[in-house]
């Protein structure tokens, strides 16, 4: 009998990890089938579900299981209906920073400090582009005061060791003039999602 075939849709953003994750699961990478979505959609969320939506159109049938690789992330309840009618499963939760450092750690780390932006790896490395010129920063830095007044400290949700992300980080933290804080997550959260929803 032949394994199941999975279609999965996925935030750019987490290519990286979701590759790592697949490649440690038996068979996943030549079972799944996924379609990376642009990371760019988070600055404009309202266009996920439709997004998500049109990739499942255009992969075509023949799947058994569809695993949509975005937590909420912003569509206000919007992306849950798709994944209904795709009679797909989700990432847990409302948006990956919760996915990555699991439920219980982010819910104490907002606790602990609702003032908090957060960054992934993939954040990090891309701070400048997402960021800052995706909020209009970089022509009108006076902004910053506005997007950020409210917020003290940037949290990193480290999924690896790697030095020149934490150092990307730090540099986000003192544009955003903020506090600068590690926690290393690693991809255990993650994994047991992607696992659960793909196998």
């Amino acid at each position: 009998m032949a394994e199941p075939r999975t279609l999965v849709i996925a935030c750019g953003a987490l290519t990286r990890e979701l590759r790592a994750v697949l490649a440690q699961i038996p068979g996943a990478t030549e079972r799944c089938a996924v379609t990376y979505l642009p990371a760019n959609l988070h600055n404009r969320p309202d266009a996920i579900p439709g997004a998500v939506e049109a990739a499942a159109d255009a992969a075509g049938g023949g799947f058994d299981r569809v695993f949509v690789a975005y937590a909420d992330c912003g569509t206000g309840g919007l992306l849950d209906p798709v994944v209904e009618r795709l009679g797909a499963t989700r990432l847990p939760g409302a948006h990956c920073y919760e996915v990555f450092a699991g439920a219980a750690t982010f819910a104490a780390l907002a606790d602990a400090e609702p003032g908090t932006f957060y960054l992934t790896d993939y954040l990090a490395r891309h701070f400048d582009a997402l960021v800052v010129a995706g909020l209009g920063l970089d022509t009108h830095p006076e902004l910053r005061d506005t997007y950020f007044a409210h917020y003290h400290r940037l949290v990193l949700l480290a999924q690896s060791d790697d030095a020149d992300v934490e150092a990307r980080a730090r540099r986000a933290a003192g544009t955003l003039r903020l506090e600068f804080t590690r926690v290393p997550v690693g991809l255990e959260p993650f994994a047991t999602a992607v696992h659960a929803g793909v196998t």
